[in-house]
């Protein structure tokens, strides 16, 4: 047993190699035995495939009716519960023998079966037809180690498997000869020509490469087995297990081409591409297939029936009668055609997944010449890689015969001679690869990675993992795998060292789990933060704003509410003090209050904030724009430069701002003159049957309105205007379109493309950023003559943004024209408290009162500021943004830059305004995804069906049997999403 010490100091470096946390996951989890992948990026990315799988098979196999007209698709489960034979089975068995053939350019001399039972099936079928035990020229080459011998002993059955089924053949047959039996001295060595001819040999069975042993051929083999062909094309045969080698072919186009075409080839062909059945391909030269027929004249032994490829001719005479292989189970690329049946019942759905498999990775990675570049590509990373990780080494010593389809590599690890130790390391780490996981001796349970299951090597074979590594891969999932391999192993190492210490007496606490809530702030410390604005628009039962609500929230998280400034006295330590000073408005005052560093942070609202106040600890606005929060502690409105957070509380105010907006809209669009007709209805000066028809008007459904800006207010007005049926036109950035359009409003390029034709204008894009030079916002003035030009005559301007973002004068020439027939602006107004001059944004548009006075509805800003659920939610979160910088130092809502010390937590917005955040979707709880996932799959279910029937009739029953069920699973989706807010863009 290791010494205590030894162990320790080996589970340091373990520790220490793994610290770092673990690596980037690969993107597909199957390294292991096939199917090698199906090229997938995850759970959701395979679903999509089969989505996608049953698309093209609809489209491709089609139902046609006795005069070929195409009356509907085959679907999946149609053929799922079909019969094999006949039509569409006979035309996809069809389709996939000539898309392998095609894709992997074997050559059109070369004809192929297919059958079950996959690999050593389609290796029986080839030794069977091929070898005779009544030849005795013809000796047999097997490039493996003879069985039961001492080399062959530690490869276990599989390895040696092979050899053994020839031998027995030839042991158990009338005239056989086990003599005739060679082998090789090195896994999948191919000897020189002169060598193989001085022994006679007739038959090359090439099993002992890449597979098990992570090996090819190399350059060296390849010539050596091409040239034995060529001495005598006629009587030299090679059959070879191509289950690796398709699409990894390590050597020169020509040598490939020449060994695809030279040789026969079998191979389980599910794990070559993917596939849900087990079958086997083997492709037959002319000169092999003609030897099939001279054997079967004289049989060595009794093929079975779904093995046997060469069917008699008369099938009255099944024992008798000549055998060919033009009606076996073939396919022939000259004729395009099976030439029989497939024997015994397949899977269709496994032949038409194949072909789609072979098309799509055709379109993804490119043609089989691409597929063995990017396998040589990966064999070179892994090369490079073990290079630079000492740690670890590939089995295979010469890089020339080292495998491109699969590798095999074994830990050196000077720090564990113990191989029992080594061994269990190795077992724990491929738990931590797989899903599995692995608890410590202190009860610590450490999830699996899931990035790499069942990457066991074959027993007997020299290595630790084996993983295939093929072309199909991206290079970027091969580093990615070994960089998982490395950090399980040294997982595992702990683990496996902990209990052997533990077995010693040595115990391990259970581990503290990493607490992202651990608090920074200073326990002796009391905090204060001046609130500058009203937390309550409502009046109390005194008559004064109510801030009840937030002092409420504040004192529930454990802070104190002060009313009024802080006067020096003693506070309690460890608390955060929020001082309520809503009055404080001129630049003296604030400077009174906060310009010495009183207060550690700020909550604001629209009091502008001078950049000489300080808040070491960071500010928060109530409300989306900060353009007042001047104070340099965060560079100004920016947030750019200082050395506290900005933050702001985006999305309180957008439904309340939208709805005041349409509320702008409604009093003048429909037109219906509602004063006029109270007044005579009042009067009792109204008959409705006489006088109702001189009060037309027009309803808003079917008119247009143009948004500019697709931020959450301008959003939100356009889901209220789409509510009351207009056509809803949004011009943002072009990054914007797909969004926009996938919530069916259409996208504009530009401003002006938005408004032509439109008949109402609303403006939502702010004020944008401010140039230090000239002083003016980029959208100031950005509502022009050419825009305002564009709308229908007659058209409604609501402004609800900046005052500033609309050019005044060309406004004023609008509403002359009678182009605008009503503006509604809400913009900052200030009147001076002696001489009440007007100043602010507002104050530019109240000249237009004396010409266009019946035209325009001014408001003071006062659209979103005065809706009290939205300043008391806002209040809130901006207090809850104030405990975080405070006590973890985690901004939220950040504007402009984040300063050193300080974490970024991303956005936070009122569910359903804004974007669709991350944090959303991973809050969400395993029954709502069941529920949405159920009536999902509901949707989707019952719509393929309906795209899958072309007869009326059919389409019928269809609706009436899942029709309520169909509306039902929409209405609950719609419902569902409404509530979680999971509607608009992502970000």
């Amino acid at each position: 047993m290791a010494a205590i010490a030894d162990l320790q100091h080996q589970l340091h470096l373990a520790m220490e190699a793994t610290r770092n946390g673990r690596p980037r996951p690969t993107s597909n989890v199957f390294f292991g035995v096939g199917p090698i992948t199906d090229g997938t990026l995850g759970e959701a990315d395979a679903r999509l495939t089969r989505f996608a799988f049953e698309a093209w098979l609809e489209q491709t196999y089609r139902k046609l009716d006795d005069k070929g007209r195409d009356v509907g698709p085959f679907t999946t489960a149609e053929i799922g519960r079909s019969m094999h034979r006949g039509y569409p089975a006979d035309k996809i068995l069809q389709h996939m023998m000539r898309e392998i053939h095609r894709y992997f350019e074997f050559p059109k001399t070369n004809k192929m079966a297919v059958g079950l039972g996959g690999g050593h099936s389609g290796f029986t079928v080839c030794a069977l037809h091929l070898m005779s035990a009544h030849d005795p020229a013809q000796q047999v080459y097997v490039d493996t180690l003879r069985p039961e011998s001492d080399a062959a002993a530690g490869g276990g059955f599989f390895r040696q498997s092979w050899g053994t089924q020839l031998i027995e053949m030839q042991r158990f047959a009338k005239g056989g000869d086990e003599t005739r039996i060679h082998f090789a001295d090195v896994e999948g060595h191919i000897p020189a020509p002169a060598e193989l001819l001085q022994k006679g040999i007739k038959i090359i069975v090439g099993v002992g490469h890449e597979t098990t042993g992570a090996t090819t051929y190399t350059d060296a083999d390849i010539d050596n087995l091409l040239a034995w062909l060529d001495a005598n094309p006629d009587e030299h045969h090679a059959m070879l297990d191509a289950t690796s080698m398709l699409g990894a072919m390590p050597w020169a186009q020509d040598k490939v081409r020449q060994v695809m075409a030279k040789c026969c080839l079998f191979m389980p062909f599910q794990k070559a591409i993917g596939g849900i059945s087990g079958y086997f391909v083997a492709s037959f030269t002319p000169q092999a297939l003609a030897l099939v027929e001279r054997n079967q004249k004289t049989p060595s032994w009794a093929i079975p029936r779904q093995l046997k490829i060469a069917a008699p001719t008369d099938p009255k005479k099944p024992l008798s009668g000549e055998r060919t292989v033009n009606v076996g189970p073939i396919y022939d690329p000259e004729q395009d055609k099976m030439l029989g049946g497939v024997i015994n019942t397949y899977s269709t759905l496994a032949f038409a997944e194949t072909t789609f498999g072979l098309l799509r990775s055709e379109a993804t990675i490119g043609d089989v010449t691409a597929m063995n570049r990017r396998s040589v590509a990966n064999r070179a990373a892994i090369n490079e890689w073990v290079a630079q990780h000492p740690l670890f080494a590939l089995s295979v010593k010469e890089p020339e015969r080292r495998g491109a389809a699969v590798t095999l590599l074994r830990v050196n690890d000077a720090g564990i001679t113990d191989a029992g130790l080594h061994n269990r390391i190795i077992a724990r780490s491929k738990q931590i690869l797989a899903y599995e996981g692995v608890t410590h001796p202190n009860g610590d349970y450490e999830p699996g990675l899931d990035v790499a299951r069942y990457v066991n090597a074959f027993p007997g074979t020299p290595g630790d993992y084996r993983c295939w590594i093929g072309g199909i891969r991206q290079v970027e999932d091969i580093t990615a795998l070994l960089d998982n391999l490395a950090y399980a192993y040294s997982r595992a190492k702990v683990l496996v060292l902990e209990e052997e210490l533990a077995a010693q007496g040595i115990t391990f606490p259970a581990s503290a789990t990493r607490n992202a809530n651990a608090r920074m702030d200073d326990p002796e410390r009391a905090y204060k933060v001046l609130i500058a604005d009203l937390v309550g628009m409502t009046s109390d039962a005194a008559g004064k704003p109510d801030a009840s609500a937030v002092r409420a929230h504040i004192e529930a998280k454990g802070g104190a509410f002060h009313v009024g400034g802080f006067n020096g006295a003693d506070l309690a330590k460890g608390t955060i003090h929020f001082f309520y000073e809503p009055h404080l408005s001129t630049e003296s005052d604030l400077l009174e209050a906060a310009g010495q560093g009183q207060y550690d942070a700020l909550v604001a609202a629209a009091t502008f904030i001078p950049k000489e106040c300080i808040f070491p600890l960071g500010g928060v606005r109530i409300g989306a724009g900060t353009g007042n929060m001047g104070s340099s502690s965060w560079g100004g409105g920016n947030g750019i430069g200082g050395g506290a957070p900005l933050m702001n509380t985006p999305s309180f105010n957008s439904r309340a701002t939208a709805q005041m907006a349409m509320k702008a809209l409604l009093k003048v669009l429909p037109d219906l003159d509602v004063a006029t007709l109270h007044a005579r209805v009042t009067q009792r000066d109204f008959d409705t049957g006489r006088h109702l028809r001189d009060f037309p008007t027009e309803k808003l459904e079917g008119k247009t309105i143009a948004i500019l800006g697709y931020g959450n207010i301008g959003r939100e007005v356009a889901k209220l205007a789409q509510a009351f049926g207009m056509k809803v036109k949004i011009h943002a950035r072009e990054a914007h379109r797909g969004w926009i359009e996938s919530e069916g409003f259409t996208y504009a390029a530009t401003a002006e493309n938005a408004a032509q034709g439109a008949d109402v204008l609303s403006i939502h894009t702010g004020l944008g950023k401010l140039d230090p030079t000239t002083k003016r916002f980029s959208n100031q003035g950005f509502v022009n003559a050419a825009i305002l030009n564009a709308l229908n005559d007659g058209a409604v301007l609501i402004n609800y943004d900046r005052g500033e973002i609309v050019d005044v004068a060309a406004l004023d020439a609008a509403l002359m024209s009678g182009k605008i027939r009503h503006a509604a602006i809400d913009a900052d107004l200030f009147t001076h408290p002696e001489t009440g001059a007007a100043s602010g944004p507002m104050a530019t548009y109240l000249p237009l009162l004396e010409r266009h006075a019946t035209k325009l509805e001014l408001l003071p800003h006062a659209a979103a500021d005065t809706d009290h659920p939205s300043r008391v939610e806002g209040a809130k979160q901006a207090v809850d943004q104030i405990f975080d910088v405070i006590r973890f130092r985690r901004v939220t809502n950040l504007v402009g830059d984040l300063p050193e010390g300080f974490a970024n937590a991303g956005a936070r917005t009122v569910s359903g305004v804004g974007k669709v955040r991350a944090a959303q979707l991973a809050a969400l709880d395993q029954q709502a995804i069941a529920e949405a996932r159920g009536q999902a799959e509901t949707m989707a279910a019952i719509w393929g069906a309906l795209a899958t029937v072309t007869n009326e009739g059919r389409r019928a029953e269809l609706i009436e049997r899942h029709g309520a069920e169909l509306m039902k699973a929409i209405n609950g989706y719609k419902a569902l999403t409404d509530k979680l807010g999971l509607q608009g863009p992502y970000g």
